[in-house]
């Protein structure tokens, strides 16, 4: 049986959010996606914009509230809220709420931020 508690996998920081890599080549091996929980404190947005020139990304929001950019349309994130970022599709987060944010995000085929497509000349639209 393979299992993990997120506490036992090192967290990392990158711009505007922490990651712990829950299911990839080093923390259960899964052969068909990969996972990660995400923190992102309030006020901070996941930066820059990306893609997934490879695959499809899955979000789910464990707590927290905040907003999602894809492909120029912004929608409320909540508690509960899952999205589905597609092959291809520009996206990132932001917390708009004044406590941190959980998200779990997965990966298929897996995915690490080697593959990740960047975008910094997209920005989270302003006053929203």
């Amino acid at each position: 049986m393979k299992i993990v508690h997120e506490s036992q996998v090192p967290e990392i920081q990158v711009p505007g959010r922490y990651l712990r890599w829950i299911a990839d080549a080093k923390s259960l091996q899964p052969e068909f996606l990969t996972s990660c929980v995400m923190r992102v404190s309030a006020g901070e947005t996941v930066k820059p914009a990306h893609a997934h020139p490879d695959g499809e990304e899955l979000i789910y929001v464990i707590s927290g509230e905040g907003k999602v950019y894809v492909d120029d349309e912004v929608q409320v994130l909540k508690p509960g809220t899952a999205v589905l970022f597609q092959k291809n599709s520009i996206h990132m987060v932001r917390n708009s709420g004044t406590e941190e944010m959980k998200v779990i995000c997965f990966f298929a085929p897996p995915a690490s931020l080697d593959t990740y497509e960047f975008h910094p000349e997209v920005s989270f639209p302003e006053g929203i």
